[in-house]
């Protein structure tokens, strides 16, 4: 068989990232997350139901910085999901199709995350979560 030349598909070194690509990712990343997640709240729920001795290890993990920090991404990606999620909606509807619109609510998407997770942990410290 002779070798016959096909056209390559486009690698990621020639596309330039846009904010369409970086919001799609990152809303599936959110989304595993999010499911990982799920299993450290059913940890706590379960611990909270075993006794104080399960109860007091789930806590202490979650008091650890890098609890605090499992938790801020989790707030995180809780706040990105949705707020994409509802531009996703919007998408279902049959509107916001147009690139400069795709690419505004975008930057919505992500601003708003953002301030919503530092809202929520602002408040959280205030109340003396």
């Amino acid at each position: 068989m002779a070798d016959i030349e096909r056209p390559l598909s486009p690698h990621l070194q020639i596309y330039k990232l846009q904010i369409t690509m970086l919001t799609s990712i990152t809303h599936r990343i959110t989304g595993v997350a999010l499911g990982v997640g799920t299993l450290l709240l059913t940890w706590w729920l379960i611990a909270a139901a075993s006794g104080p001795d399960a109860y007091a290890t789930v806590s202490a993990f979650i008091g650890s910085w890098f609890g605090q920090l499992v938790l801020f991404g989790f707030t995180w990606a809780l706040f990105y999901h949705l707020c994409n999620g509802i531009r996703h909606l919007f998408w279902d509807m049959g509107k916001g199709f147009e690139l400069p619109v795709m690419r505004k609510t975008g930057m919505i998407a992500i601003i708003a995350s953002v301030v919503l997770t530092l809202l929520t942990w602002i408040i959280a410290y205030g109340m003396g979560a």
